[in-house]
């Protein structure tokens, strides 16, 4: 191609001066020095995951330093420990003691919807708090099992191995899966690949909660009503099913009467904590004292002959070591990996999400790689120490902050009240009530539900709510498993349309500037006759949308020239490419370009491309495309651009 003319017309030497920088910036951008490798980045993702800052120390750092910020970035207690005061340590110890009052019950209760032991609750209320203290970075967030992950194991793992008949059996494999599931969460945070959790979308998570709220509500029927035989399916029709086969049979009015009695007061109490902010502890410890009050009325009044379904006992004392009872020969250990890794996704979804919440409410930054690595390593820890899946609950995150709390060493205090309650108050739990259990949870449930959030995917992005709806209507009607994949599968369909079919948007210039913006948006923006701008919006051109894009951009030319007949000057002669958003190409890619290149060479219409980005610019010269659309034809701005192009159509007259 022809390059482009050095000087024309008038002021000689001022054109000389523009043309000159103008080629001197085309040629830093050419001659920008090779991108990192694969290797490199691999390598770097890796460092970053421990390291304390962004940048590399410098050559005078030390290897003592080099491993204190090794060891700082790996332990975030080593950096703020050493300004830790006393008069924090206060707020951090009533903050404690207020979410173990919420804690105790809650775990619990948890542990049942897991079909698990109630004791396998508070053990995971004690070991992956104290490793998540060491190893965490958010202030607020409460460690601990939670409803939606234990859910997700009870209608999983039973598939496997029946709780009901092999109770040891179902055991070995929850802690199995518990300890895959913080191995994934440990490989993401390690090398940096949070973008897998980001496949469930926030629209998706509150279609799957919402779901997940309604089909834990409807198992707890079984406790509200005091039901021996229950399903173990967890889809809304089935749980109604069984109700209603149930209830006419073995239903014990009196389990009732006592969970709706402090169903009401805990919702009450939820009511005066929401309208009065100092009451924040009134709602926490209710939990606590309905546990405490429906215990001595069972136990006084001998209720449990009379119909009312107890706890009985509760396995007390420090967590025993479960590593014999992993499963990794077991037949059963593919699934378990899978259940293990769908585990991990929805855990750290729910973790970052309320740790993230928090942080900006506190206004620090929440580096969500090193939150994984810790949440994957508090879980492995935990499935050693007879701990199922912990993540970080958002109702106790929630009382957490609002008690005050200055840093996570209110989960430490929080993890050793609950040893001592395993210790020293496991049997004064033997005459609680199930349906209290039950009345706790169905008490936390409201705040999984959020219609006005729904409300407003639907009026922002409709594509965004048919996945909030999947999500909700899977869980709901079918499984936890089928309600996250048809939730993925529309997000990653979401994503597919946008990439392989991007917009190519015409620039024009806005008046008395040098910005180019899309002619669409902007309708002030003036078009340069004889010359066609445009934009490719996608961040990657790739086998997906490069025949697209280059169909795209011709189909525009052509019309561009057949709107513009009235004279030969007006007609394309310059297409300039925008390529400013994308990130990356590859070999499709480029053969696109080059194909587009060729058929505007044969209609008389030069290329000129702005802005390479480094990946691109690297494989357009290892092609030798560079070489083929000419140097000249390079350049930084598209200011630049349309400035040398009408410079070249005025000395070539054409």
């Amino acid at each position: 191609m022809g390059s482009l003319p050095n000087t024309m017309g008038a002021q000689p030497q001022q054109l000389d001066l523009e043309d000159s920088s103008r080629t001197e910036r085309a040629q830093w951008l050419i001659n920008s020095p090779e991108p990192p490798s694969l290797w490199q980045e691999l390598v770097g993702t890796v460092k970053g995951s421990f390291s304390t800052h962004g940048r590399k120390h410098s050559s005078s750092s030390t290897k003592g330093k080099r491993a204190m910020s090794f060891f700082q970035g790996l332990f975030p207690i080593l950096s703020w420990g050493r300004t830790y005061k006393a008069s924090m340590f206060k707020d951090d110890l009533m903050a404690g003691l207020t979410l173990a009052s919420l804690s105790i019950p809650q775990s619990i209760g948890y542990a049942d919807i897991a079909k698990l032991g109630p004791q396998y609750g508070l053990y995971t209320s004690v070991v992956p708090p104290l490793i998540y203290a060491l190893m965490g970075s958010s202030k607020e967030i409460a460690i601990g099992p939670v409803a939606v992950v234990s859910m997700l194991l009870s209608s999983m793992v039973p598939s496997l191995v029946d709780p009901a008949v092999d109770p040891i059996g179902y055991t070995r494999i929850v802690f199995t899966v518990t300890f895959f599931a913080g191995t994934f969460q440990a490989i993401f945070g390690l090398f940096r690949l949070g973008f897998l959790v980001d496949f469930l979308s926030h629209a998706a998570i509150v279609g799957f909660m919402a779901g997940a709220a309604i089909v834990i509500g409807l198992q707890q029927l079984k406790g509200l009503f005091g039901l021996s035989h229950f399903t173990s399916k967890t889809d809304v029709v089935s749980v109604l099913t069984s109700v209603s086969k149930s209830v006419p049979h073995e239903w014990y009015p009196l389990n009732f009467v006592l969970g709706c009695s402090f169903l009401i007061f805990l919702l009450v109490a939820r009511f005066i904590g929401r309208r009065n902010k100092k009451l924040f502890w009134f709602p926490a410890i209710a939990p606590l004292l309905s546990v405490i009050l429906s215990t001595l009325i069972v136990y006084l009044t001998k209720a449990d002959k009379h119909g009312v379904k107890i706890i009985k006992h509760i396995k007390g004392g420090l967590n025993p070591s479960s590593v014999q009872q992993l499963q990794f020969n077991s037949p059963h250990v593919a699934e378990a990996a899978k259940i293990g890794l769908i585990a991990a996704v929805v855990a750290l979804t729910e973790a970052i999400a309320v740790g993230r919440s928090f942080a900006s409410i506190k206004g620090y930054h929440l580096d969500g790689n090193k939150e994984m690595m810790a949440i994957g390593c508090m879980n492995i820890a935990g499935s050693l120490t007879s701990c199922y899946v912990a993540t970080g609950s958002f109702s106790r995150t929630a009382v957490n902050f609002s008690a005050g709390c200055q840093t996570v060493v209110s989960n430490i205090v929080m993890a050793i009240t609950v040893l001592l309650s395993l210790e020293l108050f496991t049997r004064l739990l033997y005459y609680t009530p199930v349906a209290i259990l039950a009345s706790i949870i169905l008490s936390a449930l409201p705040g999984l539900i959020n219609i006005n959030e729904a409300y407003n995917i639907w009026k922002v992005d409709k594509l965004d709510f048919l996945a909030c709806l999947g999500a909700f209507v899977g869980v709901l009607f079918k499984s936890v498993e089928i309600g996250l994949l048809v939730a993925v599968t529309i997000s990653f369909l979401k994503l597919l349309l946008h990439s392989i079919r991007p917009s190519v948007e015409q620039l024009g210039r806005l008046p008395r500037t040098d910005i180019f913006c899309e002619v669409d948006q902007y309708p002030m923006a003036s078009k340069t006759p004889g010359l066609l701008t445009l934009r490719i919006n996608s961040s990657l051109l790739c086998f997906a949308n490069a025949n697209f894009l280059r169909e795209r951009i011709t189909r525009l030319v052509t019309e561009e020239e057949n709107g513009t007949e009235e004279t030969a000057k007006d007609r394309v002669q310059i297409l300039i490419l925008d390529m400013t958003n994308v990130l990356n190409i590859d070999t499709s890619g480029i053969l696109a370009l080059e194909e587009l290149h060729n058929n505007l060479v044969s209609q008389g219409i030069k290329l000129a491309i702005v802005n390479l980005r480094w990946q691109v610019i690297h494989k357009l010269k290892l092609s030798k495309l560079v070489e083929k659309i000419g140097g000249d034809w390079i350049f930084l701005t598209v200011a630049e651009a349309v400035d040398a192009c009408l410079a070249y159509k005025l000395a070539t007259n054409i």
